[in-house]
């Protein structure tokens, strides 16, 4: 057999990236709320496992959103549910401006940011068996099929959640792409650890925490559907 000679070019630890770093251009408010804000709420990834009762001055269920977008609906659940922490990740600048805006004009004090990719921060940054949740909502669904590979909901990542989840703390997905879903839910329930909250095979209606953002409420008009997945980490 050929060994296949490793290419110098590339890392031994190089991954497939799951997002395509968009960053678009700061408004001077997402600029000015970064320059004011991140010092108090943005949280740094150094190789240090976080505490949470630290990081908030409390002890709180703690749940964390993978790819927050421009952070409208992680700040309408932080506001909903003051008795929770959340921590909020996301690669994309702009967003990250625009969250810590919402959480100055909604005084928040139950969120915490990191602009970094997540699955980065949960290797270095969340302990073990800590998590009350994790929210997965509309991660890009890398919808051409060559593309799939690069979809966050793999295998490794559904293990990775679950090792970061509390026995009882749910992975909540939703996605507006039928496939992904199908493909979500096909890792899902072929991933140890996991009992789908609702039966086999079974998509949820929308918990009322999970906000319905404009782009669904179009999309609803329009016929298009939503597919939520809740799993709880056993």
């Amino acid at each position: 057999m050929t060994q296949k000679t490793p290419n110098p070019d590339i890392p031994e630890n190089f991954r497939i990236k799951s997002f395509a770093l968009r960053q678009g251009r700061l408004s001077p408010a997402q600029q000015k709320a970064i320059d004011t804000l991140w010092p108090t709420f943005g949280l740094e990834v150094n190789n240090t496992l976080l505490d949470f009762t630290q990081v908030f001055n409390r002890e709180a269920p703690t749940i964390v959103e993978i790819g927050f977008g421009m952070g409208k609906s992680l700040a309408e659940m932080a506001e909903a549910n003051p008795d929770q922490n959340y921590i909020g990740i996301d690669v994309h600048r702009p967003g990250v401006g625009a969250l810590l805006k919402l959480i100055a004009e909604k005084e928040l004090t139950n969120i915490r940011v990191f602009n970094h990719d997540a699955i980065e921060i949960l290797e270095q940054c969340i302990p073990k068996n800590s998590l009350a949740g994790v929210y997965l909502f509309f991660p890009d669904p890398w919808h051409k099929k060559r593309h799939h590979k690069r979809r966050i909901l793999q295998p490794e990542f559904a293990q990775s959640i679950a090792q970061h989840l509390k026995i009882g703390g749910h992975f909540h997905m939703a996605t507006d792409w039928e496939n992904y879903a199908e493909h979500m839910m096909e890792v899902m329930s072929a991933a140890p650890n996991y009992r789908n909250s609702v039966g086999e095979n079974a998509y949820t209606p929308r918990p009322e925490y999970r906000p319905l953002t404009k782009f669904e409420q179009r999309g609803q008009r329009l016929g298009h559907g939503v597919w939520d997945l809740i799993f709880e980490r056993i």
